[in-house]
């Protein structure tokens, strides 16, 4: 290879390692937060003399599968019947509408008070289901629940009261994976959801960083939606956009990752493909709105820091994007220079590789004393995983980057837990025709031939390595080949059964 080459390459390996190692080194910042604060949990300034009205919102489309599992928790919230009103903001098109209607009106019959909201329209999505049912909520606090969320009966008793203090504004708690040991890839986001859930919001509510609202699972005051300009539509994730706008206005965000929320994750490649993309292009929609204010902003700098770091994470993607153009001129760098190995090789091994293993070790062991243990030996899998999502992930941050706007996809809802529950439902989410699949194939196959190559060429370092991303994208594709062969005999099955 020309020198002038070499040189390319090399600049370009040594841009690449330093981003890989700043996303790394945030890791230990957070872990750092979190256990400094670990055991400061948030307590209300008091209770309410007399308990205030709250309205319950749950946005809903097309999630029959999980319906009546949402309304049986709702109506066994342990709150007075007259402080409680109950909304369906329903943008179904399916079964879904008759099924609500039918529970809304058995929740009349219990004596709650019940709204049932159905748009044709689904303008704005969730942003806009959720802005339209302000016209008529009742309640001073709203609590959001999606539909395949199951609060505990204590859930409002547990988190109304930190409203006492005025200057709180939203209240979180922390989601819990009801089906976490349905498949390995359950197990796998499990893995990596916790990592924000417990570590990055425990660490950055303590310190009085911005935090996002999770969208469910939560309340929020009716006067910070209000303060704050409402629920927008401009991005995929209308709760971090929303979150940030209240935090801009003073309001503070409180949250409790004691007080537990039963959810389910996405059980096919293709649901979880879904979810990742608008999760992902969603922050960097936002990062693009909100990050020039962060900085005009008066906060502390430290503030400021984390918030980039949180807004800015996904272009974490578009690095190992650039990993794959970079791994095959990296065997003609020099091999043996001792330079290299200590200012890149090891810092990156360090800060992109042991530093994140840590965190999601860390994660796991605080919510059980053999947590970290048990978690050993998915660490291969669950960064396999992370690597495999890098063709999905990074063209959301593409597209946001770009100004691409794109239908708000729910991310879909089985109501299952376990294989026996799977054997009685068809998993049948219709997966948006992309290249990205193809290109996964393409990429594992390109994986093979360098770890053939790294053979030949006796670099036995860079085995690893490479497995590990040939198995990724394999994992991911095959992933979604299944899903849509499963979908092909779910529509076959379908169309026969109505001749």
């Amino acid at each position: 290879m020309p020198r002038w080459e070499t040189l390319l390459w090399l600049a370009s390996y040594i841009i690449l390692c330093l981003g890989l190692s700043a996303f790394g080194a945030h890791k230990i910042k957070v872990l750092y937060g979190y256990w400094w604060h670990r055991r400061k949990r948030p307590e209300a300034l008091r209770e309410f003399a007399e308990l205030p009205v709250v309205t319950v919102q749950l946005p809903i489309f097309n999630e029959a599968d999980v319906l009546d599992q949402l309304i049986s928790h709702i109506s066994a919230l342990d709150y007075p019947k007259d402080r409680l009103q109950i909304q369906f903001l329903d943008d179904s098109t399916d079964e879904t509408v008759a099924l609500g209607e039918a529970h809304a009106q058995r929740l009349r019959e219990q004596g709650f008070e019940v709204e049932y909201r159905h748009r044709v329209n689904r303008q704005g999505y969730k942003a806009g289901a959720l802005e339209e049912g302000l016209a008529t909520v009742k309640g001073e606090f709203i609590a959001i629940f999606d539909a395949d969320f199951a609060p505990e009966p204590d859930f409002l008793l547990k988190t109304i009261h930190h409203f006492t203090d005025p200057k709180v504004g939203i209240v979180q708690a922390r989601w819990v994976h009801r089906n976490r040991d349905y498949s390995l890839l359950t197990r796998l986001q499990g893995i990596l959801l916790d990592g924000h859930l417990m570590l990055e919001q425990t660490s950055r509510s303590r310190w009085g960083e911005f935090c996002n609202f999770n969208g469910t699972a939560g309340l929020w005051r009716r006067t910070t939606i209000d303060d704050a300009g409402g629920w927008r539509a401009d991005t995929l994730t209308e709760d971090l956009d929303l979150t940030y706008r209240a935090q801009f206005k003073g309001w503070r965000f409180v949250y409790l990752n004691d007080v537990l929320v039963p959810a389910e994750l996405p059980p096919d490649m293709d649901g979880y493909k879904s979810q990742q993309h608008r999760w992902v292009k969603g922050s960097i929609q936002v990062c693009l709105k909100m990050l020039g204010q962060v900085w005009r902003s008066d906060v502390p700098f430290h503030t400021k820091f984390e918030a980039t770091a949180h807004l800015g994470a996904n272009f974490a993607n578009l690095l190992t994007l650039v990993s794959l153009v970079l791994v095959y001129p990296v065997d003609f760098l020099p091999q043996n220079s001792w330079q290299k190995a200590v200012f890149l090789d090891l810092p990156v091994f360090f800060f992109a590789t042991i530093a994140v293993i840590a965190f999601y070790l860390t994660a796991q062991g605080a919510q059980s004393r053999w947590g970290w243990l048990k978690t050993l030996p998915f660490i291969p899998f669950f960064m396999a995983l992370g690597i495999g999502m890098t063709i999905n992930n990074a063209k959301a941050v593409i597209e946001a980057l770009l100004g691409k706007q794109s239908e708000f996809v729910r991310t879909p809802k089985y109501g299952v837990n376990n294989r026996a529950e799977a054997s009685k439902k068809s998993f049948h989410y219709k997966a948006g025709k992309s290249v990205g699949l193809w290109i996964e194939l393409m990429l594992a196959g390109y994986f093979g031939w360098l770890i053939w190559l790294a053979i030949e060429m006796k670099d036995w370092g860079a085995l690893p390595f490479r497995s590990l991303f040939m198995f990724g994208f394999l994992y991911v594709a095959s992933g979604s080949l299944f899903s849509r062969f499963s979908m092909s005999l779910f529509v076959r099955s379908d169309a026969d059964a109505q001749k």
